[in-house]
């Protein structure tokens, strides 16, 4: 069963009966395909199908993070959880202990949201912006741990009102039902083929990274997840990045700006594993191969999930 969600992390048919297609190619029914992702879905080992949108190409996003201490980290946490845009928010082995990232329509409600931690908190909140993607895809094999690597495609061209509907409508994924694209195509008064080639053009122009399965890793033994940071030179932070990413070891790397002076890393892995020695002898290998020991690093495994859950977008 689980096999079905790891070979569906991507590519999932754009086409009026999906799962009588992924069936096909399974040796599985229409019936069959649907009644196993329901069930996975039902467990929280997928948290969802369909698209997978690209930071900041159909709204506004940034991580964020705060010093908590201790013995108030559980209240802040929930309170943080609670906030509209937040979408993960996890503890990780650091001063800087709680990690989350604020979604929104546009900056302005993302950094409203971000004004309201602080005011109910009392905290300030670090405010660590992408500033450059090198490789950011989870839907990484779950047993080979491969997954493309891929240059980011870059667009100019705005959102229409009617992409901005159909973000809404599909963000927290497609209904696990015979034909999905219809039943999303009646709720925008659209008809299907609009709505599958809306989805074809927003996947051809890079602002949906993939469709597919978005899987609970954590559900799957994957506890040992480390976010790898690194203090380098500017100048060299995008020709080290790029190295980086193609590492199959590594899940996530970017650059994100600085919060001084607080903060002063710039570029971000993250490799996510089952035991946390293997993790940290790819941290130690990755640091040597790519010359990275120079530079002031600091590891934080994530210790406790307290939200995760797709973006919101308006």
């Amino acid at each position: 069963m689980l096999e079905l969600a790891n070979s569906w992390q991507r590519g999932f048919p754009l086409m009026p009966r999906p799962f009588v297609e992924i069936g096909t190619r399974c040796g599985l029914s229409e019936g069959e395909v649907l009644e196993k992702l329901i069930d996975l879905r039902t467990r929280g080992i997928i948290d969802r199908i369909g698209p997978v949108y690209r930071p900041n190409t159909v709204g506004a996003s940034t991580l964020a993070a705060m010093a908590v201490p201790p013995e108030r980290l559980a209240a802040v946490a929930a309170f943080v959880s609670d906030q509209p845009g937040v979408n993960h928010n996890y503890e990780r082995e650091n001063r800087t202990n709680l990690w989350f990232v604020v979604t929104g329509a546009a900056e302005a409600d993302v950094q409203r949201t971000l004004a309201a931690i602080e005011s109910g908190t009392g905290l300030e909140v670090l405010r660590l912006p992408l500033l450059e993607e090198f490789h950011i895809d989870l839907g990484f094999d779950l047993g080979t741990h491969a997954a493309p690597r891929e240059e980011a495609r870059s667009t100019t061209r705005g959102l229409s009102d009617e992409d901005r509907r159909l973000v809404r409508a599909t963000v927290r994924g497609f209904p696990l039902v015979p034909a999905p694209y219809d039943e999303i195509a009646n709720n925008l008064g659209l008809s299907q083929e609009r709505v599958i080639g809306m989805l074809q053009r927003m996947l051809d122009e890079g602002r949906i990274r993939r469709i597919g399965a978005v899987i609970r890793h954590r559900r799957l033994g994957y506890e040992a997840n480390a976010m790898v940071v690194w203090d380098v030179p500017d100048p060299l932070a995008s020709e080290i990045g790029r190295r980086l990413a193609a590492d199959q070891a590594i899940s996530l790397c970017y650059r994100r700006a600085r919060a001084l002076p607080e903060w002063p890393y710039n570029l971000y892995c993250m490799l996510h594993g089952r035991e946390r020695s293997r993790v940290l002898f790819d941290v130690k290998r990755i640091s040597a191969a790519y010359g990275l020991g120079r530079y002031p690093r600091s590891v934080l495994f994530s210790k406790r999930c307290f939200a995760q859950r797709a973006a919101s977008y308006g």
